[in-house]
């Protein structure tokens, strides 16, 4: 097993509860994260009603479907999410907690600390170097297009 850890602080220019609200609307993910520095291509909800501890999501990104589930919620200042990518014989290979802190900084901006901790499991755990750098280059760009999406475009 091969364990990555990483954080990554950006102020967004927004209201805590704003912030908090789009990182938590799952499908609304669709709408601002990157095309491009990241390997998801979209997200759905899986499970009915309002996002909270337990509901369910699949991600499908360029190296296939992934299964999670919302892990803490503690709105307007912490989420957490958890994925794995598991075999045919339900073995998780490997999987992830990117999680977010806000804290209000001041009435129009959030400072926001994304933590991220990847697990790998069995012949992937030999991967574990080229995990980290894919893993904060992932969360970096999610991170600078959550700050993009509130940006007020110019001209």
């Amino acid at each position: 097993m091969a364990e990555v850890e990483l954080e990554i602080q950006r102020t967004v220019p927004a209201p805590v509860a704003e912030v908090f609200a789009r990182l938590a609307d799952i499908e609304g993910h669709n709408r601002w994260v990157p095309g491009r520095g990241s390997i998801l291509r979209s997200s759905r909800q899986t499970s009915p009603g309002p996002v909270g501890v337990g509901t369910t999501y699949e991600d499908d990104t360029r190296l296939g479907r992934t299964p999670g589930e919302v892990v803490e919620h503690d709105a307007p200042h912490r989420l957490v999410y958890h994925w794995w990518d598991a075999t045919s014989s339900g073995r998780v290979k490997m999987e992830g907690w990117p999680g977010y802190t806000l804290e209000a900084v001041g009435e129009r901006e959030t400072l926001v600390r994304h933590d991220a901790r990847l697990r790998a499991n069995g012949i992937y755990a030999f991967g574990k170097p080229l995990l980290r750098v894919l893993a904060r280059r992932e969360r970096t760009a999610t991170l600078e297009a959550l700050v993009r999406s509130f940006e007020k475009p110019t001209g």
